[in-house]
């Protein structure tokens, strides 16, 4: 942009006031400063750097100035750069404002699929993603709330842009979680950042959506992400890293909701009318299934005896009529464990 104009236009009239401040004393008045803030405005937008306009400015003072300049003129010129600085930091400042606003206003609309499809994929080349290409979306969650300008996303932006400079990834922050948008045939970028995302978040978990197409791919790769952290946190799940695509089992076995709930109840129900209620054999059901249906690792889980968790599961089978240890009644009852997690049965009826 700085080619189509000439510097020596913001650098005009700038020797012929030293000029006449060094003829008659005077000061530089409010008009002179706030003339000079304009030309610095003006030579940010024009895209001119800072040094070339400064140096510019010190060599029309070298040519404009008689030999010997007193203090006074020195201070003027002092004041007058200063002014053109402030001027040009302004409008630098402006600019930085609504590039930042115009981003976020691009990934709100991203992230929620609003706007047409045909005018975000073109704003989205202003940011370097084509949404014509597949990408796919990794969030990170934690506490507290993640900002755009915290040191959280600082850490880890600035540790993906060592890594891989620029390829089209766009780091950024939405609704306080940590949201990082690759191509979806780069799949080591999203690893990476789920590594530095969990250290930088100490230890949040992060969930890495699925890759899809087209401008719909991003929202739809996001809220994948977004119900796995949910899956997670409902499952009780504490693995680090969280895949969408491992995790599809889960939306099937909730998608008819009032089947799931009717299963729970009818296998799990009778474990409610116990002293101590529900919970305390739903958790000796759900260390036995995790841990493989090996009893001794399941006691080491909960803290049992091998006897104790024997018994529990010997009353499991006695009240539900179903055997954990039965490979026959087994897939009934973690189903209905699952779903039990899944619907936060029985504290849901409470």
């Amino acid at each position: 942009m700085s080619g189509v104009h000439d510097i020596t236009e913001y650098v005009d009239g700038y020797a012929q006031l030293l000029k006449e401040v060094a003829a008659s004393g005077r000061r530089l008045t409010r008009d002179d400063l706030q003339a000079r803030r304009a030309l610095g405005e003006a030579a940010a937008h024009a895209g001119f750097s800072l040094r070339q306009l400064v140096v510019a400015h010190l060599g029309a003072m070298r040519d404009g100035l008689p030999g010997q300049a007193s203090a006074g003129v020195f201070a003027a010129a002092e004041q007058a750069v200063d002014a053109f600085a402030e001027g040009f930091e302004r409008a630098q400042r402006l600019a930085v404002r609504q590039e930042e606003a115009a981003r976020r206003e691009f990934i709100d609309d991203l992230l929620y699929g609003r706007s047409d499809l045909g005018r975000l994929a073109e704003r989205a080349e202003r940011f370097g993603l084509r949404l014509s290409h597949t990408h796919a979306v990794a969030v990170a969650g934690g506490s507290p709330a993640y900002e755009e300008t915290g040191s959280v996303l600082r850490q880890v932006e600035q540790a993906l842009l060592a890594r891989y400079g620029d390829r089209r990834i766009i780091i950024t922050t939405k609704d306080g979680r940590l949201v990082c948008i690759a191509p979806g045939d780069q799949k080591d970028i999203l690893t990476f950042f789920a590594k530095q995302a969990h250290v930088a978040t100490d230890g949040g978990q992060v969930a890495i959506g699925r890759a899809h197409p087209g401008p719909g791919g991003v929202v739809h790769s996001y809220e994948e992400a977004l119900n796995a952290l949910d899956m997670a946190h409902r499952m009780q799940f504490d693995d680090p890293l969280l895949r969408a695509e491992d995790l599809l089992v889960y939306p099937v076995l909730t998608r008819d909701r009032a089947a799931m709930s009717d299963l729970v109840e009818n296998v799990l129900g009778p474990l409610k009318n116990t002293r101590g209620g529900a919970e305390p054999l739903l958790e000796t059901l759900t260390a036995y299934f995790d841990s493989g249906c090996i009893s001794a690792e399941a006691a080491r889980r909960l803290t049992l005896s091998v006897r104790a968790l024997t018994y529990r599961l010997e009353r499991i089978h006695r009240l539900t009529g179903s055997n954990p240890a039965d490979p026959m009644h087994r897939y009934t009852l973690q189903t209905a464990v699952i779903g039990a997690r899944l619907l936060n049965w029985p504290r849901s009826q409470q």
